[in-house]
């Protein structure tokens, strides 16, 4: 990788045609970014529809989805009622915009894997949650160890768990659907 430092304030350094020819241009054509976020959300009311036999594959398409959006889904892991899915964010797209496309996209490919998956949805909406870089090994952990920790956990208490621990305030109302 080359670095190149043009001092504004010093065009005698390289000389004044030089100095000419940078003057008016872009001099950081790059734009880059580094946003981990862990998404979350359920099925709705919570149904256990997400069999053993197609979350592998379902996180596999959605990875697709997301690889779609210029982003990179670097964990997902699931049990029968919702899905976590850690996602290095595409700059360019907004995360509403990923997570209506995640969404919509995975609940019409559900839809064509069984007969029982017809009536197939996600909850309308969803938890996503920044994620500092230091903290990404941990997160895959909790990710990969799902089906344990939801055997004493369910979905609801994890859910208000990351709620409180953001920081979110949330009407129970609401929440559910």
């Amino acid at each position: 990788m080359r670095h190149v430092l043009v001092p504004r304030a010093l065009p005698w350094v390289f000389g004044y045609t030089h100095f000419q020819a940078l003057k008016g241009r872009n001099l950081m054509p790059q734009s880059l970014a580094q946003i981990l976020a862990h998404l979350v959300f359920s099925t709705k009311n919570r149904e256990p529809s997400l069999a053993d036999d197609i979350r592998d594959e379902l996180h596999a398409y959605i990875g697709g989805i997301v690889g779609n959006q210029k982003g990179t889904l670097l964990k997902a892991g699931s049990v029968a009622d919702h899905i976590h899915l850690l996602i290095a964010m595409p700059r360019t797209c907004a995360p509403a915009d990923l997570v209506q496309e995640i969404k919509t996209s995975s609940s019409k490919w559900l839809k064509t894997k069984s007969s029982c998956s017809t009536s197939f949805h996600w909850q309308g909406g969803y938890g996503i949650f920044s994620i500092s870089p230091s903290h990404r090994p941990t997160l895959e952990k909790y990710i990969e160890n799902q089906a344990e920790h939801h055997r004493a956990v369910t979905f609801q208490e994890e859910y208000r768990h990351l709620l409180l621990k953001y920081g979110i305030e949330y009407d129970e109302r609401y929440v559910w659907d």
